[in-house]
C-alpha cells in the first residue's frame, strides 16, 4: 500500500518535467522563428509573395538565385573580409589588455584597488550614445577616421571584460601562484604560463561577446566609415537595401551571409566553455 503514493509522486514528477521541457522547447521554437523566416525569404523565388497571409514559411521553389545576385552585384567578398578582420583584432586586444587590466586587480595588492575597480566597473552604467560624440571627435583629430583601426578604436577594452576576467583570475588557486614564483617565475611569465590557461573559459566567453558584438555593430562603423572599401557587413546590408530598392529577398540573402559566420564561430568556440579544474595541479 505504500508503493501506491510513492509511485504516485514519480508519476506526478515526469509529468511536471515533461510540461517543463515542452515549454522550454515552444519558446526555443518561437525564439528561432525570425531566423527560419529570414532563411525562407532568402530562398524564395521572385514569383512567391513574401507578404501574403497566411504566410508561407517554407518556399515552394527554393532557389540560391539571391545568394549570387548579391555576391555578384556586390563586393561582399569584401565587406566579409573587412568584418574578419575587424572583428579578429577587436577579439584579440580586447582578451590581451582585458587580461593585463584584470590581473592585477584580481591578484596584486596596492592601494586603491577596490576603488578602481569600482570606477571600471560603473562605466558599465554609460550607454555609448552619450561618449558616441566625443569618441568620434577623438577619433577624427586621430586621424583614424576611413581607417581599420578607427573602427576597431572603441573596442580595443571593455569593462564587462575586466570584470569577467577579473572574477576568473581570483578563482585561481593560490598554490599554484606560490609554487611559479618559487620556481622563478617573473611576474609576466606567471601571467602568460598560469593564470591565462587557468582561465581558458572565460577567456572563451569574452571572445564570444566580443565577437558577437564586434561582428554586429552597425552605428560606429556607420558613421566612422563613409568609403565602401571599409564597409563591414552589417553596414553593407544596409547598403544593399537602398541599392536594390529594398527587395526584400535579396536583404535577406545578405543577412543569411552576415550572421553565418557569427553561427560558425559559436560553434568552434562552445566547446572551450567547459568548467575546468584550475586545481589539477594542486597536490592534497
Amino acid at each position: 500500500m505504500k508503493l501506491a503514493p510513492m509511485g504516485l509522486r514519480q508519476f506526478s514528477r515526469q509529468w511536471r518535467s515533461a510540461g517543463i521541457y515542452i515549454l522550454l522547447s515552444a519558446i526555443g521554437l518561437l525564439m528561432l522563428l525570425p531566423l527560419i523566416w529570414l532563411v525562407s525569404t532568402s530562398l524564395k523565388s521572385p514569383t512567391e509573395n513574401i507578404f501574403q497571409f497566411p504566410p508561407q514559411l517554407f518556399p515552394r521553389q527554393p532557389t540560391l538565385q539571391n545568394f549570387v545576385v548579391v555576391w555578384q552585384n556586390n563586393p561582399f567578398g569584401r565587406y566579409l573580409f573587412n568584418s574578419i578582420l575587424v572583428a579578429g583584432l577587436t577579439v584579440g586586444l580586447n582578451l590581451v589588455t582585458c587580461a593585463l587590466a584584470a590581473y592585477p586587480l584580481a591578484r596584486l595588492e596596492f592601494r586603491g584597488r577596490a576603488i578602481l575597480f569600482n570606477l571600471i566597473v560603473s562605466t558599465i552604467l554609460i550607454p555609448f550614445q552619450i561618449v558616441m560624440i566625443p569618441l568620434y571627435i577623438l577619433t577624427v583629430q586621430l586621424g583614424l577616421r576611413n581607417t581599420y583601426l578607427g573602427i576597431i578604436f572603441p573596442g580595443i577594452a571593455s569593462a564587462f571584460g575586466i570584470f569577467l576576467l577579473r572574477q576568473a583570475f581570483k578563482g585561481v588557486p593560490k598554490e599554484l601562484e606560490e609554487a611559479a614564483r618559487m620556481d622563478g617565475c617573473s611576474e609576466l611569465g606567471l601571467w602568460w604560463h598560469i593564470m591565462l590557461p587557468s582561465i581558458r573559459p572565460a577567456l572563451a566567453t569574452l571572445a564570444i561577446f566580443v565577437f558577437i558584438g564586434s561582428w554586429s555593430d552597425f552605428l560606429w562603423p556607420l558613421i566612422v566609415v563613409d568609403r565602401r572599401e571599409y564597409f563591414t557587413l552589417p553596414v553593407g546590408v544596409q547598403d544593399l537595401a537602398g541599392t536594390f530598392s529594398l527587395d526584400w529577398r535579396l536583404v535577406a540573402a545578405g543577412s543569411v551571409i552576415s550572421i553565418a559566420p557569427i553561427l560558425l564561430f559559436f560553434l568552434i568556440m562552445q566547446r572551450y566553455i567547459v568548467a575546468t579544474e584550475s586545481g589539477s595541479g594542486v597536490k592534497g
